[in-house]
């Protein structure tokens, strides 16, 4: 991407983060070759040691970031425990990053029964076959209880399990990210204050 394509008349003087963020999304859209939803999504055990795995983005509103996983899960129960959480989103082709900070929330049952009811049959039925992060002795112990699941699912919807939902990450801050020549790159961090929120340009 040229230089000149994002100036400091552009982002940086945005004024508000949530739409920001949608516009840079929706560019990514178009330019990554897979996932452009996809972030990099970190946690903290009881200790205090951080982890940190990809993840795909599902929701997006002025409440925050929303993914789904299995709550029974290593992340999950971090979540849970810790109730707080960051991402990074890194779009190579347009030298973009944002990066997320703040408390989690569990979002609503309707919230979780709808986008549970929009993926594909297989990937409900992997929902209840799949104890994930646990150890598991084989491939075929996974495929027996995906085929074991497809048989009582058989006939009519699927049940959302009652251990998997969604988390909503409700910002404290985002912070945009811009790769500019020499390393003199462009961040713009917006912090929540009150109601509204503060911007505070960052040295790269």
């Amino acid at each position: 991407m040229s230089q000149e394509r994002l100036t400091s008349g552009d982002f940086t003087e945005e004024s508000e983060p949530f739409q920001l963020f949608a516009k840079w999304l929706k560019d990514a859209e178009g330019s990554e070759i897979n996932d452009p939803n996809a972030t990099a999504l970190a946690t903290v055990d009881q200790d205090g040691l951080p982890n940190v795995r990809m993840v795909l983005l599902k929701g997006l509103d002025e409440r925050g970031f929303v993914f789904y996983t299995n709550f029974e899960s290593q992340k999950g129960q971090e979540i849970l425990g810790q109730k707080k959480a960051a991402m990074c989103f890194h779009w190579k082709s347009l030298r973009r990053q944002v990066r997320v900070r703040g408390p989690v929330t569990v979002v609503s049952d309707e919230e979780a029964d709808a986008y549970y009811a929009s993926r594909a049959r297989g990937s409900r039925i992997g929902a209840w076959a799949s104890r994930q992060s646990r150890p598991l002795e084989g491939r075929f112990a996974l495929e027996k209880a995906v085929a074991e699941y497809t048989a009582k699912f058989a006939i009519g919807e699927i049940p959302r399990p009652p251990h998997w939902s969604g988390f909503r990450i409700e910002p404290t801050s985002i912070e945009f990210w811009h790769d500019r020549q020499f390393r003199l790159h462009d961040r713009v961090e917006f912090r929540r204050a009150g109601e509204g929120w503060e911007k505070v340009r960052l040295y790269p």
